[in-house]
């Protein structure tokens, strides 16, 4: 699902149209000759694909009427499994923000009302983060819009190429992983 702003996609005037992937790669290639066209194609498809997934995401998400900052909140105490609950802490460390960020973003979380904040009751210094009703609603309906957005994408592979399509990114996730262990994170808080 959804990176994009944490705020939710920007507003702005008609598109601007940027060269098609073939225009771009000749340039690339006049301004630098050692460049592999291949690699570039691949490189650049994906990075395209993913801002226009972003902005689609986000505005799903602003429909909710939540921002991307909070889906990653909800999404993070899903994975963690019922009861969706763990410490702010842990949250900070998953999604890759400092502790500050993370306060801030669950003092709105919890004023909309999606996650509430408790003292834990067998360690009353520890503060418990946990999902609500509506915010499990939110992001059952955020998985939906997801879905059908993601089936629609891929509507003209079929199963197979659905498969080695999925096999091949892995494979370089993988590559990109073990280069960069320390890249789930962010360079810096979005919120």
């Amino acid at each position: 699902m959804p990176n994009a702003s944490p705020e939710g996609p920007a507003v702005t005037g008609p598109a601007i149209q940027e060269p098609s992937l073939d225009e771009q790669i000749a340039a690339y290639q006049r301004e630098y000759g050692d460049l592999d066209p291949q690699v570039e194609k691949v490189v650049s498809a994906l990075g395209r694909l993913n801002r226009r997934m972003n902005v689609g995401y986000g505005r799903q998400l602003a429909t909710l009427g939540i921002t991307n900052a909070e889906w990653e909140v909800l999404k993070t105490l899903v994975l963690a499994g019922a009861p969706y609950r763990m410490g702010p802490g842990e949250l900070a460390k998953r999604l890759g923000l400092t502790p500050a960020a993370m306060t801030h973003r669950i003092d709105r979380m919890a004023g909309e009302g999606l996650v509430t904040r408790d003292r834990d009751e067998s360690n009353r210094v520890r503060v418990i983060v946990e999902l609500t009703d509506e915010g499990r609603t939110k992001w059952l309906e955020a998985m939906r819009m997801a879905s059908d957005f993601e089936g629609d994408l891929l509507q003209d592979l079929s199963a197979d190429e659905r498969g080695v399509l999925g096999e091949l990114l892995i494979r370089v996730l993988r590559r990109v992983e073990d280069a960069q262990p320390d890249a789930g994170g962010r360079l810096s808080d979005l919120d």
